[in-house]
């Protein structure tokens, strides 16, 4: 089997669009949480989250065909594809998650529907919520024809698809893969979802935190090229890091609720896969959501796989907020960061330790450590678990 280089990174997030703007406010602990402002939520539980000011991007043509999160996508893909050159053609993929699709459209068509009682919509509606839209536009703009499609899996969503990219790099099915993760929840249909289910906080994300409220929403997208050890020397592309496992499960159990046995299946999975035992591993970016349910769980489960005091762990979550369907896209870029610096990012907004949350928990400053394996966890609603094992690249 191949080995497989990550050569590019590419973010679009209310902490920072570009890599080093993402990469300085993250290791600074720098919260992005703020008032929402694309919805009015003057009668929400919660009007906090992390938005994208000002974000556009994209020709008139793509602006007219894609929803707002495939245009987060294609932001994010097009920084990771200019930082690798990443190669055209029948044997570069697309493979890219999505928990939501395109609500940004299907949330004013219903208004236009039930509440203007239109009887005609644009004839693109269709072609504008699909969940793989984000694919086709990363692969027609750039020529990448070969295997191209979208994984929905909730919040594990760009988790599952960095995994699946991985193994077809690995293997050979593809040379190279373009990566991309990509919510935008920011619509009156989906706040009032959310708020239904009572897991919102109403101030801040504060994850393992013995004074948490809940998790806190955000927006935006991530991307990572892919592509095989060899291809990436010969073509002297930057190699900023490497996938070596990947694992992932299903609880099983309940649809909203964790196990811990899964999460803990996941990531021997994902040890196995990469050959490594749990002693390898320093850092963990943990799925760390803020709410009562999650974090205690993930906490003993890291604590089954790795004893104590085990890895260095900690939630990005607190500062970029909850990005759904991008989380693991976003969370593997910070990762990725952490490995190439040898800096853990912190859990900012961190109050009281919790016992419910054992663990080397790193919290509201970033800690330098040596660092050459990590792993990022996805954990999602209907028990769907995913983890990835990365590795600090060599030196050149």
């Amino acid at each position: 089997m191949r080995r497989v280089a990550i050569t590019g990174l590419g973010v679009v997030s209310g902490l920072g669009t570009g890599e080093a703007a993402f990469a300085q406010a993250l290791f600074s602990g720098r919260s992005a949480i703020g008032p929402i402002r694309q919805v009015d939520v003057a009668n929400l539980r919660f009007c906090n989250g992390v938005e994208v000011a000002g974000f556009a991007w994209g020709d008139e043509r793509e602006q007219s065909l894609y929803d707002r999160f495939a245009l987060m996508a294609g932001a994010a893909a097009e920084q990771a594809i200019q930082a690798s050159g990443l190669p055209a053609g029948d044997r570069t993929a697309v493979v890219t998650g999505s928990c939501l699709g395109g609500n940004h459209v299907e949330d004013a068509s219903y208004r236009e529907l039930y509440a203007e009682c239109r009887t005609r919509f644009h004839p693109l509606t269709i072609p504008r919520i699909m969940e793989n839209a984000p694919a086709s536009l990363i692969s027609h703009r750039w020529g990448l024809r070969g295997p191209c499609y979208t994984v929905a899996t909730a919040c594990s969503s760009s988790s599952h698809a960095l995994g699946q990219a991985f193994w077809l790099v690995r293997s050979g099915q593809a040379e190279a893969a373009l990566v991309a993760g990509s919510d935008c929840p920011f619509t009156p249909g989906i706040l009032r979802a959310w708020e239904a289910m009572r897991v919102v906080s109403a101030d801040t994300c504060r994850p393992f935190c013995r004074r948490r409220s809940g998790m806190v929403l955000g927006e935006g997208a991530a991307a990572l090229a892919l592509e095989s050890w060899e291809s990436a020397l010969r073509r002297g592309a930057p190699i900023r890091g490497e996938i070596v496992g990947f694992g992932m499960t299903a609880d099983a159990y309940h649809l909203t609720q964790p196990s811990g046995e899964g999460a803990a299946r996941a990531m021997r999975s994902a040890l196995a896969d990469a050959g490594l035992t749990p002693s390898a591993i320093s850092y963990i970016n943990a799925h760390g959501t803020g709410t009562a349910a999650n974090d205690p769980v993930e906490c003993r489960a890291i604590a089954e796989v790795f004893g104590a005091p085990g890895p260095a762990i900690s939630s990005t979550k607190s500062m970029h907020g909850h990005t759904l369907g991008a989380a693991g896209a976003l969370e593997a870029v910070a990762t990725v960061l952490a490995l190439e610096r040898g800096l853990l990012p912190p859990t900012v907004n961190f109050l009281e330790a919790d016992p419910e949350c054992p663990g080397d928990h790193v919290v509201n400053a970033s800690r330098p450590a040596p660092l050459e394996y990590a792993l990022s966890n996805s954990f999602a609603f209907g028990g769907l678990n995913a983890v990835i094992v990365l590795r600090r690249a060599p030196a050149r």
